[in-house]
């Protein structure tokens, strides 16, 4: 019985594992797998804990199974989060490395803003918080990309 229940608990991590989204949080490193992937890099400046429409965005669209499969084989996924909260902090390089990408791409701090870059880092096109369906959110992001 305790085995199985070991097995039980190590498939449900992996699948869970498997379908979770895959934020990078590196602008390099984002930008490598978007030009070696040759796909374009959709930036997320969120208020994890406090925003409002930010977490409504995270519900409602990017964890949905439907966002998440198209995201997988067509977009690099790079969050700069702002949270308030003391148990939420970032650590003081990834709270310096957000910053830097706020005062290149968001100089008038809107959030939930999305941010849609071509792998070299060029603006394509920007969004935020729409009460839509995730198909249709993914047809506003490929609009600028096309």
């Amino acid at each position: 019985m305790k085995n199985r229940l070991i097995v039980l608990l190590i498939a449900l991590l992996n699948l869970t594992a498997a379908i979770a989204q895959d934020w990078q949080t590196d602008f390099t490193v984002a930008k490598k797998i978007a030009s070696h992937e040759n796909r374009p890099i959709v930036l997320v400046f969120q208020g994890s804990d406090w925003c409002a429409p930010c977490i409504k965005l995270d519900r409602e669209i990017w964890s949905t199974d439907t966002f998440k499969e198209y995201a997988k084989s067509n977009y690099v996924m790079l969050q700069a989060d702002f949270p308030r909260k003391k148990k939420n902090a970032l650590s003081e390089s990834q709270t310096k490395a957000n910053a830097e990408l706020a005062e290149t791409y968001n100089n008038n701090g809107v959030f939930p803003l999305v941010v849609v870059l071509d792998n070299k880092g060029k603006v394509l096109g920007k969004t935020s918080y729409k009460k839509t369906t995730p198909k249709a959110y993914i047809e506003e992001l490929n609009k600028f990309i096309k």
